[in-house]
C-alpha cells in the first residue's frame, strides 16, 4: 500500500479512528490492532511475503529470550549467527542470488571460460532490507547486553512490522521504538498536529517534486546522447531532488503517521543538501542507515581509532556495503565507493568532525564561504547520484563523459526537450525546488520544512500565513496528484 494512494487515505483514517475510539483504553488491544493493520498494510502488495516477516520476528524473538539465559559466550555467539543466517540469508536469496551468479559467471568470461548458470525467477520483498536490518539490530543489541530480551510477543511483533516504517524505514532501534510497545499511549492534540503537517510537507516532496522531476530525469537518462551539455547537467540535478524528495518525503510521512498514534520515530534526514563537506552530508542524509552501519560494521571493525591503513580499510567497507545493501548491481557499489574517496581526505586530515554545528545560525542567508562549500558538496553528491541512477557502469561513464564533452552550454536543447516545454506544470518544476529549498532553509533548525517555531519572531507566522501555507500545498499536492500513484523508488531496496 503507498502512501500516496487512495488506499492509504482510506486505511488511515479508519484505523485512527479504531485505535483511539475503540481500543483506546486497552494497550494489547491497541498493539494487536497496529499488529493486524501492519500486516494488511504489508499483505497489501503480495500477502505471501508476510510469511518472511513472521518468521524473522519468531527467529528473533525466542533467539532474544535463549540469548539472556546462556552464560557460554560460544553459544551466545551461535544464538546471534541463528538470526544473521535467518535475516542476511533472506536478504541474500531474495536480493542477491543472481548478482552473483551473474558475477561468477562474467568473471570466468574474463578468461574465455563460457558457462551458462541457473537464475532465480523470485519477486523482490518489498522492504526486506529495511526491516531485516531493523529486526537484526534488536538480536546485536540483546547479545551486547544493550537491551533486555522482552516476553511481550505481541510488542516484539508489533515493533517489527510498524506500518508507518516497515518498508522504506526509518530503520529504527529496538531500544527507541520497541519500549514505546509497553506503555499505554495517549492522544495528544499538538502532536497529532505537527504529525499531519509533516504528512502534507512529505506529500509535497513525493508527489510534486520527486514524481514531477521523475520524467524529466526519464527522459533525459535514456536520451543523453543527444542532449546538449546544458540538458545533461539539468538531469542530473534533477534526480538529486528527486531522490530526495521521494525519499526523504517518504520518512516525513512516516514519521508524521506515527505521531498520530503516539509514537515518536526518529529522524531520518536532516537537510542534507545544505551540507559543508560530505562527511556532515552522511550525518545529514539517511541517517538511520548510517548510524546502523557505523554501530554495527564500522565501530566493531576499529572505526578510525586504528592506524591510518585500517581507518581507510574500515571506511571503504561500510561504504562499498552501504552501496551494496542499496541493490544488487554494481552501479551501487561504485556510488558508495565514490562516496568513500570522497570522505577519505576529511578523515585522513581529521576534518570529518569540522561541521557539526547549525549552519549560518542565526542567519538569514549562509555566508560567502558556507554558500561555496554547500555548492561544492551538493556537485560532488550529484556526479555520484549519476552511477546511483544510471542502469550500468558503462552508462554512468558515458553520461558523465557527454555531460563534460558536449561543448553546447545551452540549458536545454529545444528539439530533444520540446515535450516538457509545452507541459505547463513540468516547466514550473524548478519553481517547485526553489520553493521547497527556501522553506526547508528557513526551517532548517527543525526537524521538518513545516516545523514553525512558534517563538522566533524571526520564523514565527501569523496563524493565518500558516493556514494559507497549508491550504495552498494541499491544493499543489491534489493538483499535481497523478491518476496512479507512483511507487517510491527505496521500495525496491
Amino acid at each position: 500500500m503507498l502512501f500516496n494512494s487512495i488506499d492509504f487515505a482510506i486505511f488511515l483514517p479508519t484505523v485512527f479512528i479504531l485505535y483511539w475510539f475503540v481500543v483506546r483504553f486497552n494497550l494489547k488491544a491497541q498493539n494487536s490492532l497496529l499488529l493486524l493493520v501492519s500486516y494488511v498494510f504489508y499483505g497489501w502488495w503480495d500477502w505471501r511475503f508476510l510469511s518472511l516477516i513472521v518468521f524473522s520476528s519468531i527467529v528473533d524473538y525466542f533467539v532474544g529470550l535463549k540469548l539472556v539465559k546462556q552464560s557460554s559466550k560460544h553459544r551466545k555467539r551461535i544464538l546471534l549467527l541463528i538470526s544473521i543466517l535467518v535475516n542476511i540469508g533472506f536478504l541474500m536469496y531474495f536480493k542477491y542470488f543472481n548478482f552473483f551468479v551473474d558475477s561468477f559467471v562474467d568473471a570466468f568470461k574474463m578468461f574465455g571460460v563460457e558457462f551458462s548458470a541457473r537464475r532465480l525467477n523470485v519477486i523482490l520483498p518489498v522492504g526486506i532490507s529495511f526491516y531485516t536490518f531493523q529486526t537484526l539490530s534488536y538480536s546485536i543489541d540483546v547479545y551486547r547486553g544493550k537491551l533486555r530480551p522482552t516476553k511481550d510477543f505481541l510488542a516484539f511483533f508489533a515493533y517489527v512490522s510498524f506500518f508507518p516504517q516497515l518498508v522504506a524505514g526509518p530503520i529504527e532501534r529496538a531500544v527507541n521504538l520497541l519500549p514505546q510497545f509497553y506503555v499505554p499511549r495517549k492522544f495528544d492534540l499538538d502532536s497529532a498536529t505537527l504529525g499531519m503537517r509533516q504528512i502534507l510537507w512529505g506529500l509535497f516532496k513525493k508527489v510534486v517534486i520527486a514524481d514531477n522531476c521523475a520524467p524529466h530525469v526519464d527522459f533525459i537518462f535514456e536520451n543523453y546522447q543527444t542532449l546538449s551539455t546544458g540538458s545533461i547537467i539539468l538531469g542530473t540535478v534533477l534526480f538529486a531532488f528527486q531522490i530526495y524528495g521521494d525519499f526523504s518525503g517518504y520518512s516525513d510521512i512516516a514519521i508524521g503517521t506515527a505521531k498520530l498514534f503516539g509514537f515518536r520515530l526518529m529522524t531520518n534526514f536532516r537537510y542534507p543538501y545544505f551540507s559543508r563537506d560530505i562527511a556532515e552530508f552522511w550525518r545529514r542524509w539517511h541517517i538511520s542507515l548510517s548510524t546502523w552501519f557505523r554501530d554495527y560494521v564500522y565501530i566493531p571493525l576499529g572505526g578510525s581509532r586504528v592506524s591510518h591503513i585500517n581507518a581507510v580499510r574500515n571506511t571503504l567497507i561500510v561504504f562499498v556495503v552501504s552501496g551494496f545493501w542499496h541493490g544488487a548491481n554494481w552501479t551501487f557499489i561504485i556510488w558508495g565507493f565514490l562516496n568513500a574517496l570522497y570522505f577519505l581526505p576529511l578523515l585522513l586530515t581529521k576534518k570529518n568532525r569540522k561541521f557539526t554545528n547549525e549552519i549560518s545560525e542565526g542567519r538569514m542567508f549562509p555566508s560567502m564561504g558556507d554558500g561555496l562549500r554547500i555548492l561544492k558538496t551538493f556537485l560532488l553528491t550529484c556526479i555520484a547520484w549519476v552511477f546511483f541512477r544510471a542502469n550500468s557502469f558503462e552508462h554512468a561513464i558515458d553520461y558523465i563523459r557527454h555531460m563534460i564533452l558536449n561543448v553546447d552550454l545551452s540549458l536545454i536543447n529545444d528539439e530533444a526537450f520540446n515535450p516538457f516545454i509545452t507541459d505547463l506544470w513540468t516547466s514550473i518544476i524548478l519553481l517547485y525546488i526553489v520553493f521547497m529549498v527556501v522553506v526547508e532553509w528557513r526551517n532548517r533548525t527543525k526537524d521538518f520544512g513545516l516545523a514553525f517555531d512558534m517563538t522566533n519572531p524571526h520564523t514565527f507566522l501569523s496563524k493565518s500565513y500558516r493556514w494559507a501555507t497549508y491550504i495552498v500545498l494541499m491544493i499543489i499536492v491534489v493538483v499535481e496528484m497523478p491518476n496512479k500513484a507512483l511507487s517510491f523508488i527505496y521500495f525496491q531496496f
